[in-house]
């Protein structure tokens, strides 16, 4: 489902910096949502005008109260409604009338509870869209802007989190007062706090629109229980990454793929929601996180330090055994260790003890204290060949631990180069760690997770930098109204599958490499055609009623000459017949058998948020033992399409590794886009598998084996 519209800079602007706000629906009970709300935003040096909303109070804690929001004499730039949602049509309603465009819906009973809260959602959004009003919610914890301009906490969450330049955007209200408090113990700041419960107006793709250009906004995480509006979620992520270069870190919920198991083909049965995500943030530049934790790893390291310019990057420590683990991480991630120039390999070794490591990793000995640390960190970041600097340090009884981190915070601020750190421990690097976290330094508390880090800015900075308008190649050789007769006409008569031979001439349609074939109501009639097309052949089963044919004896392969044809075509009736006697049986599928090439499959899937994905892999019989295949959201550029076919462990197959013969690829490529290209034309089709497709030996094409469409 596509988004209709996008909201505009201006309206969601004005959620985050209203001048004055009216609290529709607050009390005086201690400890409800509505008291402290507005308590909330009293307390925490709102720089604008408050006005509490009470038809039963006179006044809020020593406020003035107005019975309806109607009743307040001066305009008023944003409510936020916290009556029950048996009531909330009423209060906005008058809110509306008022001539208020802004809206934060704080209450809870609606669309999440379904039944009647499905209706007053409905209602809701129908009185805002008949007065013009953008609002976060229902069912939300608020919103919280930290600028001093406005400094804003519009929600029920515990404490006001400090400054910083990260946005967190939430479908999960609970969730935000974890993080915040998550947030708080590490001396994490955030730009804009936002929990947009239900969504029913603006949603996580308006405010991405808008914190793409907001200039307090350096990171934006983001929280997703589900994804409505795919097409529309990956456009504006592509957006903010490439006219700012702004990281988006994202957690989606419901990994898992119930019902897989039960799809028709082998791309439906690989597919799966999580799949499927996991191609499209890919695709969009959106990084996934696993948990909390691991976003926020990610980032820190991207709010607080500068992107690393390359993978070279220095490891110092005070302990070998950390300085390993560090090591294989890095080394597993895709990071390399800098190779120092001859001054840093001078200054290591004057500075340094003779039993120092003044190679890379560097170890400067359990015993250091500050000055080995200094020196260390300074010589490697100053090196043209180390682009990022991670520093281990493990607490021993004469490791001055606050003069380190205290260094460290010196270099950093001369340096142009990311550093991050790892105070091993708890306890006794509690005071170091608090240094490095109040000053924007990185830290980790394990060595592999700040190693993982940096793999993760590094990735993102060079995808950055290799950034094209890579083209979606259009072909001006397909015929689009004969493929989608064929489909419209299988859909009016209620066919669930397309009979491969209609399924075939889909794909010729779009000029796929079909090889020749022909449909056979006789063995006499099956030798002939066996003749025409020359042998070897394989002839298959054609039956609206047969999904997997192979499995009851309804193919067979290598026929060799017209005896062995109508052979064949006996045995395929009479297997048949006898599996699945009631079956509408519509011939016996003749077709060209290629006996050289490597087996890989294409697949499509609908799925209901991101359109039509394509897939590329390994293929043949065991397809779904090994799953070595890859997902990309259709249309798909050239870029694409490179990535696809060089992503999947099997890629070397094709390339002709160890004196192998290497494959067409280029036709390979060719194939994929014509997928691409048939998948946004024909959105009748909800799965297809092209398994296998036979690539040939470099030169010689490609050819579409067997294929399944599925309407």
């Amino acid at each position: 489902m596509q988004k209709e519209k996008i909201k505009t800079f201006n309206e969601i602007n004005d959620i985050f910096y209203p001048k004055s706000i009216a609290v529709v629906g607050t009390n005086n009970v201690t400890g409800s949502v509505p008291y402290d709300i507005f308590e909330n935003i009293l307390h925490d040096r709102f720089q604008g005008i408050l006005y509490p909303v009470s038809p039963s109070e006179k006044n809020v804690t020593s406020v003035k109260s107005y019975k309806y929001v109607l009743d307040i004499e001066d305009d008023v730039d944003m409510a936020i409604l916290v009556f029950p949602s048996s009531v909330a049509h009423l209060a906005m309603e008058q809110i509306g009338q008022k001539g208020i465009k802004s809206m934060i819906v704080i209450s809870a009973g609606f669309k999440e509870v379904g039944g009647k809260g499905i209706e007053r959602e409905k209602k809701i959004k129908e009185i805002a869209d008949k007065y013009g009003i953008s609002f976060i919610g229902p069912n939300c914890l608020g919103v919280i802007n930290t600028d001093s301009k406005c400094h804003m906490n519009a929600s029920f969450a515990r404490a006001m989190p400090e400054e910083g330049n990260i946005a967190f955007i939430s479908q999960s209200g609970a969730l935000c007062t974890a993080v915040l408090d998550y947030a708080n113990a590490k001396h994490i700041g955030f730009s804009k706090f936002v929990s947009f419960g239900n969504k029913a107006d603006i949603d996580e793709i308006d405010l991405l629109n808008y914190l793409k250009d907001d200039p307090k906004t350096k990171v934006i995480l983001m929280y997703l229980e589900e994804v409505t509006n795919g097409k529309a979620l990956m456009e504006a992520a592509k957006k903010v990454t490439a006219e700012t270069g702004k990281p988006i870190l994202a957690i989606k919920s419901g990994r898992t793929a119930e019902g897989a198991s039960a799809a028709a083909s082998h791309t439906g049965s690989l597919a799966g929601s999580d799949e499927i995500t996991n191609a499209a943030f890919e695709q969009a530049g959106i990084i996934r996180c696993e948990n909390l934790e691991e976003m926020f790893d990610y980032a820190k390291a991207f709010a607080y330090q500068p992107l690393p310019k390359s993978k070279n990057m220095a490891i110092i420590t005070n302990a070998g055994g950390p300085g390993v683990l560090a090591t294989d991480k890095a080394i597993n991630s895709g990071l390399s260790l800098g190779k120092f120039e001859e001054a840093t390999t001078r200054i290591l070794k004057k500075s340094l003890p003779a039993a120092a490591n003044i190679k890379n990793p560097v170890d400067v000995i359990g015993d250091a204290r500050a000055d080995r640390y200094n020196v260390a960190i300074s010589a490697t970041i100053k090196d043209k060949n180390i682009d990022g600097v991670n520093v281990i340090l493990t607490p021993q009884s004469m490791t001055e631990i606050e003069a380190i981190a205290e260094d460290i915070v010196k270099v950093v601020n001369r340096s142009d180069k990311p550093v991050y750190t790892s105070f091993m421990g708890e306890t006794d690097v509690a005071k170091g760690i608090d240094i490095l976290q109040r000053n924007n330094i990185p830290h980790y508390i394990l060595p592999e997770d700040m190693v993982k880090a940096m793999s993760a800015t590094t990735k993102f900075n060079e995808r950055l930098k290799e950034r094209s308008e890579s083209k979606i190649k259009q072909f001006s050789d397909v015929n689009k109204e004969k493929a989608t007769k064929i489909l419209d006409k299988a859909i009016a008569e209620n066919k669930t599958y397309l009979p491969e031979e209609e399924a075939v001439k889909v794909l010729k349609a779009y000029n796929f490499p079909v090889l020749p074939n022909g449909l056979a109501n006789s063995k006499d009639e099956a030798g002939k055609i066996a003749d025409e097309i020359k042998y070897p052949v394989v002839m298959k089963i054609i039956s609206s009623d047969i999904v997997h044919k192979f499995d009851i004896g309804g193919v067979i392969l290598n026929i060799q000459n017209r005896e062995e044809a109508e052979k064949a075509y006996k045995q395929i009736l009479k297997n048949v017949k006898k599996a699945m006697p009631k079956a509408d049986i519509k011939g016996v599928f003749v077709q060209k058998m290629v006996e050289e090439g490597q087996e890989v499959i294409l697949g499509l899937k609908k799925d209901n948020s991101f359109g039509s994905v394509i897939m590329f892999g390994l293929g043949g019989i065991f397809v779904e033992i090994f799953k070595d295949v890859n997902f990309k959201v259709a249309p798909i550029s050239e870029d694409e399409v490179d990535n696809m076919i060089q992503s999947i462990r099997s890629y070397p197959i094709l390339t002709g590794t160890r004196g192998s013969i290497k494959r067409d690829i280029k036709s390979l490529k060719e194939t994929i886009q014509r997928l691409s290209q048939l998948a946004i034309d024909c959105p009748q089709i909800n799965e297809l598998d092209i398994n296998p497709l036979i690539v040939r030996n470099e030169g010689n094409g490609c050819f579409v084996a067997d294929t399944k469409i599925m309407l």
